[in-house]
């Protein structure tokens, strides 16, 4: 393996050659004082505030709770109250099954260790970039520091008709390291799937591996990634394990760190033991290349309701891999770390762009997975399958439900949401304790108090434009 120059060092040699007078360095360490110090202030503040919340919530339902069993035998006196309850009750046995099974399957998750040098294939590493400035070179560099035999690994890199100096941080990256990278510049912004078609038509290797222009990874992220596909002949794709990469910056990033956690760690490692993980991220992900040509033209011409599909190329390829019969798993020990929103705007954006893909990619998981689509056992696919698809079936019929609750008993409805909130986000603090830091999983709490009363109409707005085209986010880093 040829010797390389560490990602640090790199960073250390471009600053060398731009100083930066001592005045502004010391103002600027002031502000950066400053804004650590507020930040952590705010931050403790915030939870605080939600503990508070919390404390607020369970002593009022204790006071309510008469008003609760009350409202309970009023709508149990009705016919329409009744079947709503019957409904609810075996949709909550069902999901608290589900959990069950879910929780049993985590435990009998394990992660495929690195195989040799000699056994790795050729890989083909893509990274599609729009408008992120030098957070494309900082990925290309991460990615060029890979514990990967330089011969197998090929590095891609294609700019998205972008509006800023992203192009001019590819050409640094370029000659930083030579022969290792190709770059190319699409003519103009075609979108991110059209980005990843012209890198998977340029490269060479057996697996393919995309990662997101706004991701670092770790030395052994690629190798760990492409394991699988040496262990498993019928893995067709292997998710990554995504953390967040800008979570000392702000709140939001904080909280969605845990969420993430929770998805991923938790989640995907269960539907993997399923050899049906439904969702490879953008951010990281490796496919077979015979799988992606086998799919191919379907995957870059697919629509929706007649309009060209230009959102959850991630998803869209995932199920049509999966719809192949193949094995789609998750690798918990490949991190990559990405940037997430830091504020509202951002991140109902990205939530409405992945409810949107996620409406559409159950409506097509559902012309196949009740067929013989794979000779195995089809049993768990189905399940994950059933226990999404219920969620977005359920959104309106619930939204109806909970505008009537908070109507006509607005105290009730405050104090058992929050107390229910409590419950159901206990067990992603306690998880996300249990695998990294106990003082930042706390923020578990805070993010499903935002989520249940900020984000709560992000799925019926999805559902209802899931027609609807356009990235939404991919403009906002440029914005003054």
């Amino acid at each position: 393996m040829g010797t390389r120059t560490t990602l640090n060092s790199v960073q250390n040699e471009i600053s060398e050659t731009k100083k930066t007078p001592p005045v502004n360095k010391t103002v600027d360490s002031i502000k950066n004082l400053l804004t650590n110090k507020t930040g952590r202030t705010w931050g403790f503040l915030v939870l605080v505030s939600t503990f508070l919340l919390m404390a607020n919530a369970v002593y009022l339902f204790y006071l309510v709770q008469s008003d609760f069993y009350e409202f309970n035998l009023q709508q149990s006196s009705s016919t329409f109250g009744s079947v709503f309850l019957i409904f609810c009750t075996g949709l909550l046995v069902f999901k608290a099954s589900f959990f069950i099974y879910t929780l049993y399957k985590y435990f009998c998750y394990k992660p495929v260790e690195s195989v040799s040098d000699d056994e790795l294939p050729t890989c083909t590493v893509i990274v599609p970039a729009y408008n992120e400035g030098k957070q494309v070179w900082d990925t290309l560099l991460s990615l060029a520091n890979s514990d990967f035999p330089d011969e197998k690994l090929q590095l891609l890199a294609i700019d998205d008709g972008s509006k800023d100096d992203t192009w001019q941080w590819m050409l640094k990256a370029k000659e930083q390291l030579g022969d290792r990278l190709e770059i190319f510049q699409q003519p103009e912004n075609k979108g991110k799937r059209h980005a990843l078609y012209r890198g998977f038509n340029q490269g060479s290797g057996e697996i393919f591996v995309t990662v997101d222009s706004d991701s670092i990874v770790n030395p052994d992220t690629i190798r760990l990634l492409v394991s699988p596909f040496v262990k498993n002949e019928k893995c067709g794709a292997v998710a990554g394990n995504i953390r967040v990469l800008n979570n000392k910056k702000a709140l939001l990033p904080k909280m969605l760190d845990v969420s993430f956690v929770l998805s991923f760690e938790f989640v995907r490692s269960a539907e993997s033991t399923l050899n049906s993980v439904l969702c490879t991220p953008g951010a990281l992900a490796a496919y077979r290349a015979s799988t992606v040509f086998a799919c191919l033209p379907e995957w870059i011409n697919q629509t929706f309701m007649g309009k060209p599909s230009d959102i959850g190329e991630d998803r869209a390829m995932t199920n049509m891999i999966l719809k192949q019969g193949k094995h789609v798993l998750f690798q918990r020990n490949a991190y990559a770390y990405t940037n997430v929103p830091e504020k509202y705007q951002g991140l109902y954006k990205m939530f409405i762009r992945w409810g949107r893909s996620n409406v559409r990619e159950n409506i097509e998981m559902s012309k196949y997975v009740f067929t013989n689509f794979k000779k195995e056992s089809k049993l768990g696919t189905r399940l994950l399958f059933l226990s999404q698809s219920s969620e977005i079936i359920m959104t309106y019929p619930f939204l109806i439900f909970m505008m009537f609750f908070v109507v006509t008993h607005p105290l009730l409805f405050i104090s058992s949401t929050l107390v229910g909130t409590l419950i159901l986000s206990t067990f992603s603090m306690l998880f996300y304790a249990n695998r990294y830091d106990v003082s930042e999983s706390f923020w578990a709490y805070t993010y499903s108090i935002l989520y249940t009363f900020a984000l709560f109409w992000i799925t019926p707005y999805a559902i209802a434009t899931a027609s609807k085209s356009g990235w939404l986010t991919r403009e906002l880093a440029i914005k003054k």
